[in-house]
């Protein structure tokens, strides 16, 4: 998914799927919000089920931005997350 782009509390994230792949693939994925490149760059992580069978893609782009607002919040930052490998770098 390009493109994708949220606005939370004046500041622009961008929002994809993680491409992690688990057990649950089928009822949940994960999703990445990133701000920045580089070294400045940040990203927050959590997950997401979607009701219905449909590509990760297809599930983020029928979400509203105040949608996907609620799931950056219940996100959490890279270093506390397995999909951002706690951090490394």
């Amino acid at each position: 998914m390009a493109g994708r782009t949220i606005v939370v509390d004046g500041e622009t994230w961008e929002v994809a799927p993680t491409g992690r792949v688990t057990v649950y693939d089928r009822d949940q994925f994960g999703v990445v919000f990133e701000q920045g490149t580089g070294p400045e760059r940040r990203r927050r992580f959590t997950r997401y089920a979607p009701v219905g069978s449909r590509s990760p893609d297809a599930a983020l782009a029928e979400l509203s931005e105040r949608e996907l607002v609620e799931l950056f919040r219940q996100s959490q930052p890279a270093w506390t997350a397995p999909e951002g490998a706690y951090g490394a770098r």
